[in-house]
C-alpha cells in the first residue's frame, strides 16, 4: 500500500540522514561535537516521519567509550528523535558548515 511504501521510504532515508551526520562528525573532528551530531542525525531522521523515527530507535547510533558516554549518546539520540533542537549540543566554534 501507499502507506507501507511511505513508511519504508522514510526508514531508508533515515540511513542517509545518519550517514551524513556521521560523515560530518568524522570530517569535522571537532572536540565535544559528537553529541551534537548524534542529536542532529536523529532529528533529521525523525523529520522524515514515523518510519524515520522507527529506524532511528531500532538502529541506534552510538559512539564513545564507557557507560557514561553511552548514556550521554543515547540522551542526545532521544533528544533529536523527539524533535528538539540539536543545536542544544552544538559546541562553541563548530563551523557553520555543520
Amino acid at each position: 500500500s501507499v502507506e507501507d511504501f511511505s513508511f519504508l521510504d522514510s526508514s531508508l532515508r533515515w540511513a542517509k540522514d545518519m550517514w551524513r551526520a556521521y560523515s560530518d562528525m568524522r570530517e569535522a573532528r571537532y572536540i565535544d561535537s559528537d553529541k551534537y551530531f548524534h542529536a542532529r542525525g536523529n532529528y533529521d531522521a525523525a523529520q522524515r516521519g514515523p518510519g524515520g523515527v522507527w529506524a532511528a530507535e531500532v538502529i541506534r547510533y552510538q559512539g564513545g567509550h564507557g557507560l557514561e558516554d553511552s548514556k550521554a549518546d543515547q540522551f542526545a539520540n532521544k533528544w533529536g528523535r523527539s524533535g528538539k533542537d540539536p543545536n542544544y549540543f552544538r559546541p562553541a566554534g563548530l563551523p557553520d558548515k555543520y
